[in-house]
């Protein structure tokens, strides 16, 4: 057998791994989810764009001021101690996205994500500027022309200046927003280019990503998109077509009697696919490109209200319910996310509630462990290094306790320490050796603000050394 028999020539396939990306036009639909979606998007966009404005005790309200390292979050300011309040937080965020796709698939996805509600808005840009799905497309198969020209530039005109003003909002988090806005406004920018960097960072990259990715994020990029399927059992509330009602599909004419053509309720008008951001069809089964956004749930009913057909063809259920089941929405599963959930969240805001806003550490002589006074006395000596959490400046008394008659001496009057910062306290302790019992006795610092402040007063242990062996 020859070479050429062993391994026949083909001819070069035209088929390849990548297919250009068909521009997705989503339809316009009312109904009661795409309006709760609505509504969902201008709360959080409301959030985003107006929080940065709002004063809170002549600061802004929401500043993340790194320099400093001060986070504040209105009356409470957090430190990069506070830094387990974090880790509480993003804990509490990975559970409730557990907790949310366990009970009704991509909420978060159709409703909250970021890409979601950024696109949604530049989508309605793109219609009121180029009207609804038939005539985006008929404008995009348009030579090219000046009225062509006119209409794309106005669109991204309004998407780059929203895109702009979301970069410029972000930066206002992290420098006071009213500042940034002054210097824009009077083009005094010399000292600001590496925030000039960041806002048209963050505004190309909204512009990128809700302009021309959109859908694209979801499907390719977004990891949430592949590990969902983990989090899903057959009592996971799903968009779904019912199969058992909508099948065989078929066309007909209002009024007529489908069953006795043999059809199901669905009338295979396409809509379902027309209205979806992502591009998929519905009635195709479950796939990971939907974010349940419920654009097709509405569509779907307007539709089955027009044919006088009930409600429902398309719809949030379960696979136990398309299967004839029973639904099970509150199971075990659920109950121990929520459980979890609600015992994390209380145990976050108790902490946060109860955290003291003064830090101390205590630090031993290192040169000597101690020493015998000329009267014969045995003496400690500690460094106190504190640290004022709280918004105002305090002064502080300090005191020691747990061993008796136990005598401090400071080097220096009072405590005073402004917000934020540190101070070093050099002290000595001094005790009887008749009243001490042991070689190494615990006592106890207390450091407690004047103004008597609960959230300002901290105890923390030490060892007193010398004894009655000496």
């Amino acid at each position: 057998m020859t070479n050429s028999a062993k391994h026949p020539k083909t001819p070069p396939s035209e088929d390849t791994l990548y297919a250009k990306r068909e521009k997705i036009h989503p339809r316009i639909v009312l109904g009661y989810f795409t309006r709760l979606k609505a509504l969902s998007g201008i709360i959080l966009l409301g959030i985003f764009y107006i929080f940065p404005w709002i004063q809170w005790n002549d600061r802004q309200a929401i500043w993340f001021d790194l320099p400093a390292r001060k986070f504040y979050v209105f009356g409470i300011t957090f430190w990069p101690q506070d830094f387990i309040f974090l880790t509480f937080l993003l804990t509490i965020a990975a559970l409730s996205l557990f907790f949310f796709t366990t009970l009704a698939g991509r909420l978060w996805c159709g409703y909250a994500c970021p890409q979601t509600i950024w696109t949604d808005a530049f989508l309605w840009m793109e219609r009121l500027v180029e009207g609804d799905r038939p005539r985006q497309i008929k404008l995009d198969k348009m030579p090219l022309s000046w009225y062509k020209i006119r209409v794309k530039a106005t669109k991204h005109a309004l998407w780059i200046t929203f895109s702009l003003f979301t970069g410029f909002t972000f930066v206002g988090y992290f420098i006071p927003i009213r500042d940034v806005w002054q210097h824009l406004i009077t083009l005094d920018l010399v000292g600001w280019e590496e925030v000039i960097f960041w806002l048209l960072f963050y505004g190309a990259l909204t512009y990128g990503n809700a302009g021309w990715l959109r859908e694209q994020i979801c499907i390719f990029m977004c990891p949430y998109a592949r590990f969902q399927s983990a989090m899903f059992d057959k009592d996971t509330l799903i968009i779904a077509y019912d199969k058992n009602r909508g099948e065989p599909r078929g066309q007909r004419k209002m009024g007529t009697d489908y069953k006795a053509q043999n059809l199901g309720e669905c009338i295979n008008c396409t809509l379902c696919v027309q209205v979806c951001p992502v591009g998929i069809d519905i009635r195709d089964g479950l796939q990971y490109q939907c974010i349940s956004c419920s654009a097709c749930v509405d569509v779907c009913d307007s539709i089955m209200d027009k044919m006088s057909y009930p409600r429902g063809l398309v719809r949030y259920t379960t696979e136990h319910s398309l299967e004839g089941g029973q639904e099970h929405i509150i199971r075990p599963r659920m109950l121990l996310y929520g459980m979890i959930l609600l015992s994390l969240f209380v145990g976050l805001m108790y902490a946060v509630s109860q955290r003291t806003l003064i830090d101390i550490d205590i630090i031993r002589d290192r040169n000597i462990l101690y020493r015998e006074t000329s009267d014969g006395m045995v003496e400690n000596i500690y460094i106190i290094r504190a640290m004022n959490r709280d918004d105002v400046e305090h002064t502080y008394d300090l005191s020691v306790s747990g061993i008796a008659n136990a005598k401090l001496q400071l080097n220096q009057p009072s405590i005073v320490i402004s917000s934020g910062n540190i101070s070093d306290v050099q002290l000595s302790v001094i005790a009887d050796p008749k009243l001490l019992t042991q070689r190494s006795t615990e006592i106890l610092f207390k450091f407690e603000a004047r103004d008597g402040n609960t959230r300002l007063t901290t105890v923390e242990k030490a060892r007193f050394l010398g004894s009655p062996t000496q």
